[in-house]
């Protein structure tokens, strides 16, 4: 890491302290006597002077010593006041002689060296300025970092729970460690690697680690390092990239995040689109360019792979894409024991068991999972993190921070009690739902007041459309126990509703549940990855539209009623579980099986599964 010294005024007036000893340091060497004229002539009556110079002002001249009478006495210098001079000199043993008076010594000293020390602090501000910020020549040149053979030290065995993008990525190790065995029978390796998938599952991680098993140079570098203000930087830094990896070949040039440069073109008239496309432009053509026999492999990582320039997935550039997804569960317990690796644990923690807790997670969630442990068992004074801390830890995930110090009068606390409890008897009482864990009044985070834990036994990709409503139903629950037992809704429902709304009209626009016919009315454009970005409404009328939010409020409707009769037909259950609630303030999804068994509310008859699925697991808890 370079280090840059930070400048400071002390410097400048050391170096001006400096430079005033040595002027007083030659004065001294040449010190010369300053004496009136009147003792002057006195010393000259008196046979004391031995030589003069004279000059037009000044006469400088050497006493004689006092001793030995010869001319060995200090210096003396005084202002020449007679013009005539020469004939007092004259008539006495007085060595005397005219010259003109020299002044460089003294310009020397008052000029010349000041001078250059300011020019001295002006380069050492120079360099630092350009120390912080690229010069001008250096505007083109590219921000890649650079990672020798024997800097990159991450392997295949530190990246876990993506198997299959390991075994497409080993093609490429041994390409760049053998590749004579590709060029013996005229195969050629693939131009560029396009690794697509959520945040956070390891994209970067991999790309290091192909390099590390390689051991060859890596460039790293985003795509929004190429795009500047200036036009025709980008282009520039794009050339200068490929032209040092040809140089370090065999070696690895890894783009992260590029979508930021490589969005597709035709988009937008300003002139900042206009540097991206023409930083694109330069990429493609580099990517053409080069041959991979040389060893320069292109890797890149994006999350969001449906805005990228058809020109860049062409075979040829980007020919092979790699999805890095979501771990299954077997892929979270490998990547769980790759981090607990790094800490101290005991042996109540069960790794199976936390795998189960956390579907739906990636490596960078249970990174933090297990760091937050490590954490906890240092708060609470132990020498190892148990099981107790892991569970801590992944409802503090989930759900955020525990707010037990949160004063809520009774009357909150009891809506709140009746909320959580509608949630976890509805799930219960119908086929197909998630097991209930955990029900708590204990704030958590932002705006929960109380939370129903649901963990799937299994990890799910498919789920039927009575799956989807007994979802839907198990998320209004809460309202419905709001309504049946105190009367009245508040405004804890909002995070059920809006989760509730967007299963509701998936079924209708995206998976062909409704009544509307079995056509695709969302968008083609939907993020693949980031479900946080909105979704464009697609093509078609205002009636569709209509008709569209008729079958979803149609769907809500029949749901909310369903669990208002199973809440209805339970009642007892609410009454008697809400006060075990507010005493506990915790409850085990066990106690309330416990209790709804005790009572005589088993779960509902099994519903036979429906044809019609989706491709990805809801969540797995439910804050309210």
């Amino acid at each position: 890491m370079e280090k840059h010294q930070k400048f400071s005024m002390w410097y400048v007036l050391l170096g001006i302290w400096v430079v005033l000893i040595i002027q007083n340091a030659l004065f001294s060497v040449l010190s010369v006597k300053t004496i009136p004229y009147s003792e002057f002539l006195k010393a000259l009556d008196e046979g004391r002077v031995s030589e003069v110079a004279v000059s037009a002002n000044i006469i400088q001249g050497r006493l004689r010593d006092g001793r030995s009478g010869v001319g060995a006495g200090e210096l003396f210098r005084t202002v020449r006041v007679d013009p005539d001079i020469a004939q007092m000199l004259a008539g006495r043993e007085v060595v005397f002689k005219g010259e003109v008076e020299s002044t460089f010594l003294r310009d020397l000293m008052s000029w010349v060296i000041p001078i250059f020390l300011f020019v001295g602090v002006w380069y050492f501000l120079i360099k630092r300025m350009q120390g912080q910020q690229p010069g001008f020549m250096s505007l083109g040149k590219n921000k890649a970092k650079i990672y020798m053979e024997n800097e990159v030290g991450v392997r295949f065995e530190d990246v876990a729970g993506v198997d299959e993008a390991k075994q497409e990525l080993q093609e490429v190790v041994e390409f760049l460690k053998e590749p004579q065995r590709y060029t013996r029978v005229g195969g050629k390796m693939p131009r560029g690697v396009l690794l697509v998938g959520p945040p956070g599952t390891g994209k970067t991680m991999l790309a290091k680690a192909v390099a590390g098993e390689s051991g060859v140079p890596f460039f790293s570098m985003s795509g929004s390092e190429f795009v500047e203000m200036f036009v025709g930087l980008g282009a520039a830094r794009v050339r200068d990239l490929f032209t040092q990896a040809k140089a370090k070949a065999p070696c690895i040039i890894f783009i992260d995040e590029l979508d930021a440069l490589g969005k597709a073109r035709g988009f937008g008239t300003l002139g900042g689109h206009d540097e991206r496309e023409q930083t694109l432009n330069q990429l493609l053509v580099e990517m053409d360019g080069f041959d991979p026999q040389v060893g320069v492999i292109l890797l890149a990582a994006t999350n969001r792979p449906e805005i990228l320039d058809p020109a860049l997935l062409r075979p040829g550039r980007f020919d092979r894409q790699v999805l890095v997804d979501r771990p299954d569960r077997k892929g979270r317990e490998a990547i769980l024991r790759v981090h607990l690796k790094k800490i101290r644990y005991d042996e109540t923690v069960d790794i199976e068991t936390l795998a189960n807790m956390t579907p739906g997670m990636v490596g960078a969630d249970l990174a933090n999972i297990v760091n937050e442990a490590a954490l906890l068992a240092v708060r609470r004074g132990k020498e190892a993190a148990g099981m107790a801390e892991f569970q801590e830890a992944v409802e503090r995930v989930i759900a955020g921070l525990e707010k037990k110090n949160r004063v809520i009068n009774p009357r909150e606390k009891r809506i709140v009690a009746y909320h959580e409890l509608g949630h976890a008897i509805v799930a219960m009482s119908l086929p197909g739902t998630d097991p209930v864990q955990k029900i708590t009044v204990i704030p958590r985070g932002i705006a929960a007041l109380g939370y129903t834990m649901q963990v799937p036994t299994e990890d799910r990709f498919l789920m039927s459309k009575s799956e989807l409503e007994n979802k839907i139903a198990t998320l209004l629950g809460g309202r419905a126990a709001e309504e049946l037992v105190i009367g009245d809704i508040s405004t804890g429902a909002h995070n059920d509703l809006s989760r509730a709304t967007d299963i509701a009209r998936s079924m209708v626009k995206e998976y062909g549940m409704g009544s509307i016919g079995q056509v695709y009315y969302a968008s083609q454009r939907r993020a693949q990855f980031l479900n946080a970005i909105p979704e464009p409404r697609g093509e078609y009328s205002e009636a569709t539209a209509e008709q569209i939010d008729r079958e979803v409020n149609e769907i809500i409707g029949r749901q909310y009623e369903r669990a208002l009769e199973i809440l209805r037909r339970k009642r007892p259950i609410l009454e008697r579980s809400v006060d075990l609630l507010l005493e506990k303030e915790t409850i085990a999804g066990e106690e309330l099986k416990a209790l709804l068994e005790e009572v005589g509310g088993g779960s509902g008859p099994p519903e036979a599964p429906d044809a019609d699925a989706q491709t990805a697991p809801a969540p797995a808890q439910r804050p309210a």
